[in-house]
């Protein structure tokens, strides 16, 4: 708590002031943050598309890990997590703040599935797929210190995501 009064250049009594319930406070309301952005970056993933199709969307997901780390370097990651794998275990609250976090972010990009023509039970099982696939390729790049396994990814789950398509069901972008 004092890395984050001295970071925010914040009198010390002003973060006791807005997060009473001290550290887990903090976590779980940046974990709540971190999960409506990454909803939100599905939206600006889907809105960047051409083509909409499932495998250029999982591309533009991937594309956003990779501009990141080709012009930030390879320090950041997902908080979700970096929170999961800290506290799961011994925090229950907060375990629970993640998995809510996780399905904040799975709904818009199996929603954006099924607008795509995915029937909507295998859009929801491939929603689960691309975030663990991306999320094992962040890992992944930043141990490497390479982009190499976000491209991977996308390689190997294009065909995969766009042969999920039922062309009957298929609306327009």
């Amino acid at each position: 708590m004092r890395d984050v009064v001295a970071h925010a250049g914040a009198p010390r009594g002003s973060l006791q002031h807005y997060f009473p319930r001290g550290k887990d406070q903090l976590v779980a309301e940046a974990v709540e943050w971190a999960g409506a952005y990454a909803a939100r970056r599905v939206r600006r993933s889907f809105e960047s598309l051409d083509e909409p199709t499932p495998g250029a969307f999982f591309a533009a997901m991937v594309d956003q890990w990779r501009d990141e780390f080709t012009e930030r370097g390879y320090d950041g990651g997902c908080p979700l997590v970096a929170t999961v794998a800290d506290t799961a275990a011994v925090n229950e609250s907060l375990r629970e703040t993640v998995s809510s976090a996780f399905t904040g972010w799975q709904r818009p990009v199996s929603e954006t599935l099924s607008q795509l023509g995915v029937p909507p039970a295998r859009a929801a099982s491939l929603a689960v797929l691309m975030i663990s696939a991306l999320e094992g390729a962040i890992v992944l790049a930043r141990a490497h210190q390479d982009v190499g396994p976000l491209d991977v990814v996308v390689e190997e789950l294009r065909p995969v995501l766009d042969g999920a398509v039922d062309k009957r069901r298929r609306r327009p972008a």
